[in-house]
């Protein structure tokens, strides 16, 4: 199948669901249509350290998903659908305008259901854009869809969410998301290799991997682990985050419908050292809550 068929609206094969659908006459499995549609653009403090520093990241969140988390914190946005339609132009007027902001980066949150309409618009935005634009997806990615990026994405952050499939089919809804997952993210190191910082200790390039410790599944999390240590190298860092929160649909779906425990993060971190693994970022257990979760008001669109 050729990059033009892949990518088409018409028939649409951009992520791993490979729905086809025609989404100028309808939606896709994401529930994306023809347009753009997008629910906040800000700068936004809560990311790593080399991704918001001092001035913050330019935070584009895009409405729909191509992915149905049972725990999704954005879920007004990524199930409901929240947000306003942006046309080519106005998207455009939006990065540079995160720009102007004094943003360290462009940060396009959840773009994936919208590769078709993206990739021309970086390449025109890549022009005259000064700063990195990172792409910040949940994992659920075709390899094809990372090798068209190359040159319009500097720094990658995937989520790697489950080191289980059948944790994947039970609380996103798609069978395959580890053996997606895994080939996506080593193709992310291939095209853009280990952080590449700035003066200010901002990433220019690279790839930052997040993993998110979910109750009662640290077999999981511990094959993810294994997985990047074997796979990706040491100085590729992993950001280890302990702010899971029972929101959404999780309450109906144990064990996801309680926190994480303070022994449940202390064994993932063990674990992060045991097996050899030097480079990463850890979160108190009191990031967890649903009050850093941004307000999906439409500001800056």
């Amino acid at each position: 199948m050729s990059k033009e068929a892949i990518f088409s609206l018409e028939s649409c094969f951009a992520c791993p669901r490979r729905c086809g659908a025609n989404r100028i006459e309808g939606k896709g499995a994401c529930g994306a249509g023809r347009e753009m549609k997008m629910a906040r653009a800000a700068l936004h403090f809560g990311e790593e350290p080399p991704i918001s520093g001092s001035r913050g990241s330019g935070t584009i969140f895009f409405s729909h998903c191509n992915l149905n988390c049972l725990f999704c914190q954005n879920h007004s946005i990524s199930f409901g659908g929240q947000g306003e339609e942006i046309y080519s132009e106005r998207f455009l007027e939006i990065l540079f305008e995160q720009e102007a902001r004094g943003a360290h980066n462009i940060n396009l949150v959840s773009p994936t259901q919208y590769l078709p309409q993206l990739l021309p618009l970086l390449k025109q935005a890549k022009k005259n854009l000064k700063i990195p634009v990172l792409y910040n997806c949940n994992g659920y990615e075709r390899v094809e869809a990372i090798r068209a990026l190359e040159g319009l994405v500097d720094v990658y952050l995937p989520d790697l969410k489950y080191g289980e499939e059948n944790s994947g089919q039970k609380f996103s809804g798609v069978p395959d998301y580890f053996e997606y997952a895994t080939k996506a993210v080593r193709a992310m190191f291939e095209q853009v290799g280990p952080p590449v910082l700035s003066s200010e200790g901002i990433m220019q390039r690279g790839l930052l991997i997040r993993h998110l410790v979910l109750p009662g599944q640290l077999e999981g999390t511990k094959r993810v682990l294994d997985w990047i240590r074997a796979n990706i190298p040491l100085e590729v860092p992993l950001s280890l985050m302990s702010q899971y929160t029972p929101l959404f649909r999780a309450k109906d779906h144990p064990p996801l419908d309680r926190g994480l425990t303070p022994a449940e993060y202390e064994e993932a971190m063990d674990y992060f050292e045991e097996i050899g693994l030097e480079n990463g970022f850890l979160q108190e257990l009191e990031a967890a809550g649903s009050e850093e979760i941004p307000s999906f008001d439409g500001s800056g669109i």
